[in-house]
């Protein structure tokens, strides 16, 4: 299974297509990734990214929402977890 971020577009360096690069900010974490599938976007654009490429631009409602997803299943793991050091069980999600 593949996960793509994302990431707001912060600055973006057009040289040639196939090299075109953006600094993506990714939850306070500043990234260079390629823009060669997303020739378009612009600085304040969202757009999702997988292994340093931006796959494709969303909206700034999609990317909030999938962010506060991805919190909300961040918090559940740690609750899980903290219930499981509790309880003396290895957690799943830290055996992974």
């Amino acid at each position: 299974m593949c996960l793509a971020i994302p990431a707001r577009v912060t600055h973006v360096t057009r040289i040639d297509p196939a090299i075109d690069t953006a600094v993506v900010d990714l939850g306070g974490v500043s990234r260079e990734v390629s823009i060669a599938l997303v020739p378009e976007v612009e600085v304040g654009d969202y757009v999702l990214v997988h292994v340093g490429y931006a796959l494709n631009r969303i909206s700034e409602e999609e990317a909030q929402e999938t962010l506060k997803l991805m919190a909300e299943m961040t918090r559940l793991l740690d609750e899980e977890s903290g219930a499981a050091d509790a309880a003396g069980i290895a957690s799943a999600s830290r055996l992974a």
